[in-house]
Formats: C-alpha cells, sequence, structure tokens
C-alpha cells in the first residue's frame, strides 16, 4: 500500500489543513496590529496576494493534476489500454479504499486467469490421451470372440465390462450425466475388480425406493462416483485383511443430492485425513491438480474441483475416516434433473 502523503484524500485534508490555517493566521494578524484588509498596506496587500495566489497553485499541482492522471489512468483501464498491474502503480491513488478495491480486483482477475489455464490444461490433456475407440472396441471384441471360442467365459464377460467401461469413459461425452447412468458405470467397474479380488469384495448401494426414480433421474458431473470408488479399493479395502464391504448411499435434502461412498478398509490418520480435506478447500489445489498427473487415476481432488468449476465452490467434498475401520467421502450438489436445467433451475443452498 501506498505512503499516506500520495493519497489523494490525504492531500485534500492537508490542503484544506493549510488553507484554514492561513485565514485563521490573516484575522489573527489583522486582529493584533489593527491593520484590517482596508489599512494591509503594500506589503500587507503583497503578501495577501501572494498566498492567495499560491494556495490555487498548490490545490492545481499537487492534487487536480494527480487526480486528472488518476481518472486518465482509470479510463486506459476500462477501454482495455492498460492492465490491472499498470492500475496498480499509479503514483496517487485515491484513497487507501480505492487502493485495496483495486488489489481485490487485481487477485479476482488472476483467480479468472489461473481458471482458465487450468481450464486450457484440462483441454490439453484430453487431447493428449485421446485415443481412437473404435480400434479399441474392435480389439476388445476380437479378444472377447476368441475367448468365447476357447471356452474361457470368464475372460470373455471380463473384456465385455471393459468395453462397456471404457464406452462410458472415452465415447460419452456430456459434462452431467444422469445417477442411474454413473451408477451403472460403478457397477461395471466393480465387476472388474471382482475378477481380482473375488468374493473379498463386496458393495451396496442404498436408495430409498420412495424417492429412487427422482433421485436415479439427478444429473451429476460424468466420473464423479468411479473415481470414489476406485479410491476406497485401492487406498482403502486392499490394504486389509478379509473382506471389504463399500456402501454407496444416495439421498437428498429440499434443494441438495447427497451422496456418501463409505468402505471399511484401513481408514486414514489425523494428519492425513488433516491434508486431504486440506487440498479439498484449497483453491491453489485447482490448478496444481490441472497441471500435474494424477496417480493411480482420477484424484479426489480432480472430483471435487470439477464440482466447484460447475455449481461453485458451495458444493464439493469432505472425507470421514476412523484409522483402522472405515473411510467415508461426502459429496454434495444441487438436485437438478434434466427438466429442471432445461428450465433454467440448478438448485441452490
Amino acid at each position: 500500500m501506498k505512503d499516506d502523503k500520495h493519497y489523494l484524500s490525504r492531500r485534500v485534508a492537508v490542503f484544506c489543513l493549510i488553507a484554514s490555517a492561513w485565514a485563521v493566521l490573516l484575522a489573527l494578524f489583522a486582529y493584533l496590529t489593527g491593520r484590517f484588509p482596508g489599512r494591509f498596506g503594500f506589503w500587507g496587500w503583497a503578501l495577501v496576494i501572494v498566498t492567495g495566489a499560491g494556495l490555487p497553485a498548490l490545490a492545481y499541482y499537487w492534487i487536480y493534476r494527480p487526480y486528472c492522471r488518476c481518472r486518465d489512468t482509470v479510463r486506459r483501464f476500462i477501454e482495455g489500454y492498460i492492465s490491472v498491474h499498470e492500475l496498480r502503480e499509479l503514483t496517487s491513488a485515491v484513497s487507501p479504499e480505492v487502493d485495496r478495491f483495486i488489489a481485490v480486483i487485481d487477485g479476482a482477475m488472476a483467480s479468472m486467469r489461473n481458471l482458465d489455464l487450468s481450464k486450457r490444461q484440462a483441454q490439453y490433456r484430453a487431447l493428449q490421451n485421446q485415443i481412437n475407440p473404435h480400434f479399441l472396441y474392435n480389439t476388445l471384441e476380437g479378444i472377447r470372440s476368441e475367448a468365447l471360442i476357447a471356452g474361457l467365459d470368464s475372460l470373455a464377460d471380463m473384456t465385455e465390462a471393459l468395453a462397456a467401461f471404457f464406452r462410458y469413459t472415452i465415447s460419452k461425452v456430456e459434462n452431467l450425466v444422469t445417477v442411474e447412468e454413473e451408477l451403472e458405470n460403478c457397477r461395471t467397474y466393480f465387476k472388474i475388480q471382482q475378477y481380482r479380488f473375488g468374493s473379498r469384495l463386496r458393495m451396496r448401494v442404498h436408495i430409498d425406493p420412495e424417492d429412487e426414480r427422482e433421485l436415479l433421474s439427478c444429473l451429476i458431473p460424468k466420473l464423479t462416483l468411479q473415481p470414489i470408488l476406485e479410491n476406497s479399493i485401492i487406498h482403502g479395502i486392499e490394504l486389509k485383511l478379509g473382506e471389504g464391504h463399500i456402501d454407496i448411499e444416495i439421498s437428498r435434502s429440499q434443494r441438495r443430492l447427497l451422496i456418501s461412498v463409505r468402505d471399511d478398509g484401513v481408514g486414514m490418520d489425523r494428519e492425513a485425513l488433516r491434508r486431504l480435506n486440506g487440498r479439498l478447500g484449497s483453491k491453489e489445489e485447482e490448478l496444481r491438480d490441472m497441471t500435474h498427473e494424477a496417480q493411480g487415476g482420477i484424484a479426489l481432488t480432480n472430483v471435487n474441483n470439477r464440482i466447484h468449476l460447475i455449481f461453485g465452490e458451495e458444493y464439493g467434498m469432505h472425507v470421514y475416516s476412523v484409522e483402522g475401520e472405515e473411510t467415508t467421502v461426502e459429496l454434495t450438489i444441487p438436485a437438478m434433473t434434466e427438466e429442471k436445467r432445461a428450465a433454467g433451475g440448478e438448485g441452490g443452498a
């Protein structure tokens, strides 16, 4: 922040003080000497004229000209000729409040630039990772056919599930899908994992039968639940002995869709949980997550950031965990169906 002497509000106050002090001194001089304006004489009037001319000159060069430069700089910023950084380099700002306001604008624009960079990085990564889906599907179908001919039914089923998983992941381009579609993709992914874990791995989906139809038609970002399911299996259940259970519960309040994914795996200690929730609540993590490859698939922060991007900061993810017992990931997003979206309503708090 600039020194007080550079603010025009400070200069106006100082000028008013000087002018008032001059008027008081002039009146005091006249009173003490008995020389009232009509009897000032040559030197008295010379002093009055010089001082009277000096005060307007001071006001012009010290206040009015800096104000004009400030006004012109703001006008150039509004018209797009200079950046907000150059606006902050004003030698004379109007007041500390205006200076802080410019700083807030600078911060907001920096956040917008980071968000734009994040989107560009995501688009670039999507293009980098793009593959020919027809080649993949044809190859998987060829493997499945050979497996059926050889009587390897389990291999054929696994290949068919893998093809369905990739078809949803790669070919379905919509940003928002229904809960029913996302759950179906989770079941496909879980089926693939069961070939590895066998009966050791179990998954249950809990939906109130009275609200099931409406809940299944709600829209959520594509690939929201599968990354959480993957995280529960790899970082929770795989590391424990014995059976592991994953429970997906879906409900809603008046205007929010509430989803929880709970596993009875190894859980997390308090410090790891604190760091994870800290990343989920960090805006800087959005840019970091977009510019660095996530290990082990789509990171939880990636899912959380996409929810923020689509619905706003008031929605998102939070993780609860007890070391050695369980981990629960809770999601909140607007309860929105295709009909509500077409009508322009995206839900709210």
